[in-house]
């Protein structure tokens, strides 16, 4: 299991998990969830490496390890903590 921890709540998740759908009940604004909007970009404050790699949407918008769309990632495990 993965752990989430968005602005100080946690969430356990499974391991491999798109945080999209927990990000949005969090409160981060969503437009698009295809990655081309950006309004749902999140600061990533510990454990970047425990998500996936940046995808092509994300780096289009010059997004890095720390700075993701929330829409795009996911948990492969560990812990990992964000805020909007």
């Amino acid at each position: 299991m993965a752990k989430l921890i968005i602005d100080g709540t946690e969430y356990e998740v499974p391991d491999g998990t798109k945080i999209d759908a927990l990000c949005e009940g969090a409160g981060i604004p969503f437009s698009c969830n295809s990655g081309v909007c950006g309004t749902c970009q999140i600061e990533v404050q510990e454990g970047a490496d425990n998500l996936g790699e940046l995808n092509q949407e994300e780096q289009d918008l010059g997004m890095d390890r720390n700075n993701r769309l929330s829409c795009q990632c996911i948990i492969k495990s560990g812990i990992v903590k964000i805020t909007y």
